[in-house]
């Protein structure tokens, strides 16, 4: 039989929408991060991240929304928030026993796009 893959493992897409549903709940419900969603179309963001995810680990769904860089252009994340961030994800995952070394694997799927969440306006300038 052959072996899992991280997608497979994470239960498919049900399985990384449940993640992403609770990882959003703890966005909203987080002082700090919480207002940044204030006005955000949650279930087009719960949509896009579980795409987002079900790529990163090996799924047939494919990210096609706005990149990320663009996406976040605008809006004032700092590294403590995406440190915050990373924490309430670690916790979602948790919630749901996904194994540490696969945690590890989502963690930095999302890590590999810090600096296009940082990103400013006035760096596309230069």
């Amino acid at each position: 039989m052959p072996e899992q893959n991280l997608y497979e493992r994470l239960g498919e897409r049900e399985g990384i929408r449940a993640v992403v549903d609770d990882f959003y709940e703890r966005l909203l419900a987080d002082d700090d991060l919480g207002p940044f969603f204030e006005s955000a179309d949650m279930e087009k963001l719960r949509q896009t991240q579980t795409d987002f995810l079900c790529e990163a680990a090996g799924g047939p769904e494919t990210y096609d929304a706005e990149p990320v860089r663009e996406a976040h252009l605008h809006i004032p994340f700092t590294p403590a928030h995406i440190q915050r961030a990373v924490e309430l994800l670690y916790e979602s995952l948790d919630v749901f026993n996904v194994a540490d070394e696969d945690a590890e694997a989502v963690v930095q799927a999302v890590a590999a796009y810090e600096e296009d969440l940082l990103a400013r306006p006035e760096d596309e300038e230069e």
